[in-house]
């Protein structure tokens, strides 16, 4: 698996992360929860094997993370994370999917979503995954990432006259530097070559990003500056 590139950011120092599986399928859910249940730090909420059902249970158990089947009866996985995220914004949502050339995946990924793991991962990584999404991580390839981008982009050029809501939090030359290394998709070790610094640095910028933009993730900062037109993307 990949290091994490995101600041940390836990919820409580030894509190587990809370898990919410949610796939149609029973046998999927079951290897899940066992790859999941050894593990001391992580604590598996509940179990959906629907949309609807995961909107519902997400309400009432308050999961940290949610792993989101794609495709599902009564209420997609796309449906159901736009709903999630509406109302718990800092829940971390992985779709599950056999394939990542779904084009569902993008929209997921626009409804909310952290980014996606293939449901023939290996068992014994999943546990991880789980970690480094709550940790701040994003589980998005660079093709995936620089089309969000590309979007997200153009919807600010067609929006060019909307003056900014509110005040745009000022970032340092140096914040600003890493934030557009970070939407070329590069991770903490190669803005670290890039610039010279230490990875640590870089992780304390990336940190400082956030905190100043009050989010929670890479993808979120670069979308806002590309928003509110703090950075050109061509």
């Amino acid at each position: 698996m990949t290091e994490p590139d995101e600041a940390t950011r836990p919820a409580g120092r030894g509190d587990p992360i809370r898990v919410l599986i949610v796939d149609d399928h029973a046998l999927i859910r079951r290897s899940l929860e066992m790859a999941l249940a050894a593990e001391a730090d992580i604590e598996v909420v509940g179990e959906a094997s629907d949309g609807q059902e995961a909107v519902e249970l997400a309400d009432r158990l308050t999961p940290d993370v949610v792993l989101m089947d794609v495709r599902m009866p009564r209420q997609s996985g796309i449906e159901a994370t736009r709903e999630i995220k509406a109302s718990a914004p800092s829940v971390r949502i992985i779709m599950l999917t056999v394939s990542d050339e779904e084009e569902d995946l993008f929209e997921a990924i626009k409804a909310g979503a952290t980014g996606y793991l293939l449901k023939n991962v290996q068992l014994d990584e999943v546990p991880e995954v789980v970690r480094g999404v709550h940790e701040g991580q994003s589980l998005i390839n660079p093709a995936m990432a620089a089309k969000l981008i590309s979007e997200f982009a153009t919807m600010s050029r067609k929006e060019a006259e909307r003056p900014p809501q509110l005040p745009v939090p000022r970032l340092t030359d140096r914040e600003m530097e890493v934030l557009r290394l970070v939407a070329k998709g590069m991770n903490n070790r190669e803005i670290a070559k890039q610039l010279f610094i230490s990875e640590n640095t870089v992780k304390n910028h990336v940190r400082n990003i956030l905190d100043k933009l009050q989010l929670h993730s890479r993808m979120e900062a670069v979308v806002y500056a590309v928003r509110e037109r703090m950075l050109e993307i061509t």
